[in-house]
């Protein structure tokens, strides 16, 4: 048995998750990996998705949204 476990922080501007169609394809596409990397057959592999707001992810010592905003603009840049 397998389990694999895709962690996503945050989402696509605009949408408050992934699409069941992207869903699918993540389940799809890692359950696949395992099968054709590791001999794992597709139904004993399991898949989880866990969707954490991007106010609970942090990154760096700081909250994801202050990181990313740092690495745009970082300290002395002229934007």
């Amino acid at each position: 048995m397998a389990w694999i476990q895709v962690t996503r922080e945050g989402t696509t501007p605009g949408a408050a998750s992934l699409t069941a169609e992207e869903k699918a394809a993540l389940i799809k596409g890692s359950s696949e990996l395992l099968r054709d990397v590791l001999g794992k057959p597709l139904d004993s592999t399991f898949v989880l998705i866990e969707e954490v707001d991007t106010d609970n992810w942090g990154w760096g010592g700081l909250p994801a949204l202050e990181f990313r905003r740092r690495r745009e603009d970082p300290p002395g840049s002229s934007a």
